[in-house]
Parts: structure tokens; sequence; C-alpha cells
């Protein structure tokens, strides 16, 4: 396979990934409090967006990188 369409196949699946998720979301441990041995500490859960222009533009991508692909055999 070549490396057009290779790149192609990834954009498309990144895409598919981008449009049924829609985030990233990742949790981080913060001290809420901390006196002398006491700590309490809570999870709080963030989420990275992404627009599904993001989604169609990687979609568009890899459409293109497979027919130049395509064309070049």
């Amino acid at each position: 396979m070549k490396s057009y369409t290779l790149i192609g196949i990834g954009l498309i699946v990144l895409a598919v990934i981008a449009f049924a998720y829609q985030g990233i979301t990742y949790t981080t441990r913060e001290k809420v409090v901390d006196i002398g041995p006491l700590e309490i500490s809570a999870d709080t859960d963030k989420t990275i967006p992404l627009p599904p222009i993001v989604g169609g533009i990687a979609l568009v991508g890899g459409i293109v990188l497979l027919v130049m692909g395509n064309k070049k055999s």
C-alpha cells in the first residue's frame, strides 16, 4: 500500500472517532484541603471538545489522499 493510502485511511478512522466521541475527557486529582497530616483531594473531570468541523476536515482530507493514492497507481 502506498503512503497516501495509509495516511488517508488513518484520517478517515480519526474522523469517525471525532464524530463519535466529540471530545476527550480526562480526570485530574486536585488537593482541596491540606491541613497538617489531613489531606482531602477531589477528582475533577475535564473535557477537551472536538468540534464537528475537525472531523469533517479529517474526513475530506482522508478521501482526497485516498483518491490521490489511487490515481498514482
